[in-house]
């Protein structure tokens, strides 16, 4: 399967990526790097990515369970080297499930899973950065994320 993307620099140092399916998002950085902050540094995409991937996961694994849970939040949190390149030291996910009757086990199942067969991107990552993971059930509808 190949996947294609482009990206177009704008202006100061905004760019536009464009996907392969036609979807678009800004990059941008600070002033202090030069930029306006008009969009998310590529690095904060790595983060979205990696927990955009495993969040799919985990709600078709939570589902094919069957499992009655109504919402889902990951935080993740990144620590970068002070040297150039400043790559991820440390990542830390933690993944918030809501639901009034979720089971713990059902929850914890689909997270290992995730880690350690399905998603793609934590698969790239964690071969030169240590992922760590928690997780918590809040008993109640989605709105209390």
């Amino acid at each position: 399967m190949e996947l294609q993307a482009r990206v177009r620099w704008t202006e100061n140092m905004q760019f536009l990526g464009i996907s392969g399916s036609n979807h678009s998002l800004v990059m941008d950085t600070s002033a202090e790097h030069g930029g306006t902050d008009t969009g998310t540094t590529p690095m904060e995409l790595v983060l979205i990515a990696l927990a955009g991937c495993t969040g799919m996961d985990v709600v078709s694994l939570l589902r094919k369970m069957r499992a009655n849970f109504t919402g889902l939040e990951i935080k993740v949190h990144g620590e970068r080297s002070e040297e150039h390149p400043r790559v991820f030291t440390k990542i830390d996910l933690e993944y918030i499930i809501c639901g009034q009757e979720v089971e713990e086990a059902a929850v914890k199942r689909a997270i290992e899973l995730s880690q350690e067969k399905y998603c793609s991107v934590l698969a790239m990552i964690r071969s030169t950065c240590p992922i760590n993971y928690s997780y918590r059930i809040v008993k109640g509808l989605a709105d209390r994320l």
